[in-house]
């Protein structure tokens, strides 16, 4: 690549135009990336306190709350929600957090129900349309700390965690006043993204998917008379833990019940908060038609950014070692709120 082909990669780059970078090419190497290399994205240049939400059945959230050195007059709270088998430590949530604190936001990063630190202190499991959880992790900051984030509060999430902020979104009753979001590689047809993850090309992924299910599931007061050890190990694949899992438990006529009620493709026309929707047409994991199915056009408050190339929560691109997915991110919250 000549020095004159480089410099426009890279000014594409920082003007939005995704380039991924070498070696990572290809929506599988994108994806993979993060376990291949496995950063760390220190974050100890900011204090943390940690943060216990109670929740009515007695399950408790436990979250990260990091303030930068010097907070901007009406900086809102950025609350970031992991995806699916992730929790506050997951590479991703960690990138994303150094980042915008480097940027002077406070960012406070959220383990789901069951999952991580909130484990331990769990019988139930998060899913992806399990909405009453974030709004009440809302509910208790604005009555806990009002004056600390009186400026309102931003909202990220990744894979399953964004298909669960769109669909809060679209349920249109946050306790709290959301300044934006942002959602990455999330998948808005939940249906669409169990078939692809379950195809024969996607077998290492899904095994890697169904251990980690299974593996969370353990790790806190799992309901275990209502599933019971040995059928838990003896589901084989991602289909039949929603079938025999995830439904039952959560109120659900079956898998697909749960996948046609809790799809966030469903609840965009209804969102009314400035959002940026991150996507890549490669993503091996989600299938880019969900969102070609959807027209974006008359959605005006969401913004669609979809380039070609990124892989799954993956957007190594050219110029930076930021993912380009935060940068993104960060330039779209920026505009909110110096528009006010």
């Amino acid at each position: 690549m000549t020095q004159a082909v480089l410099e426009a990669a890279v000014s594409a780059s920082r003007e939005g135009v995704f380039t991924a970078r070498a070696p990572w090419w290809g929506g599988d190497l994108q994806t993979l990336r993060n376990l291949l290399v496995r950063p760390k994205h220190d974050l100890s240049s900011w204090p943390v306190e940690r943060l216990e939400f109670g929740l009515a059945d007695g399950d408790r959230l436990l979250a990260s709350l990091h303030r930068p050195d010097s907070v901007e007059h009406g900086r809102p709270l950025v609350l970031l929600l992991h995806g699916l088998s992730g929790c506050e430590d997951s590479t991703y949530m960690r990138a994303t957090a150094r980042y915008l604190l480097s940027g002077e936001w406070p960012v406070l990063r959220l383990n789901l129900r069951g999952a991580g630190p909130s484990a331990p202190s769990c019988r139930g499991h998060y899913h992806a349309g399990r909405t009453e959880d974030l709004r009440e992790v809302l509910r208790q900051l604005a009555r806990s700390r009002p004056a600390e984030f009186a400026a309102g509060v931003l909202c990220v999430g990744f894979s399953l965690g964004g298909n669960m902020l769109l669909k809060f979104l679209g349920e249109g009753e946050s306790p709290v006043a959301l300044r934006g979001a942002a959602a990455v590689s999330a998948p808005i047809d939940l249906k669409a993204a169990q078939v692809r993850l379950m195809r024969p090309r996607n077998a290492l992924y899904h095994h890697y998917v169904l251990v980690n299910m299974r593996r969370d599931f353990l790790a806190g007061k799992a309901l275990r008379d209502e599933v019971g050890l040995e059928k838990l190990m003896a589901i084989k694949s991602v289909l039949a833990f929603d079938e025999e899992v995830t439904a039952p438990l959560n109120g659900f006529a079956g898998a697909n019940d749960y996948y046609a009620r809790c799809s966030a493709s469903k609840f965009l026309g209804d969102i009314g908060t400035p959002t940026l929707v991150v996507m890549a047409g490669n993503d091996p994991w989600i299938p880019a038609d969900s969102y070609h199915a959807v027209n974006w056009a008359r959605l005006p408050d969401i913004t669609l950014a979809m380039p070609k190339g990124g892989g799954h929560v993956g957007f190594h691109g050219l110029g930076s070692q930021i993912p380009w997915h935060d940068r993104r991110i960060g330039a779209f919250f920026e505009r909110l709120v110096g528009a006010g």
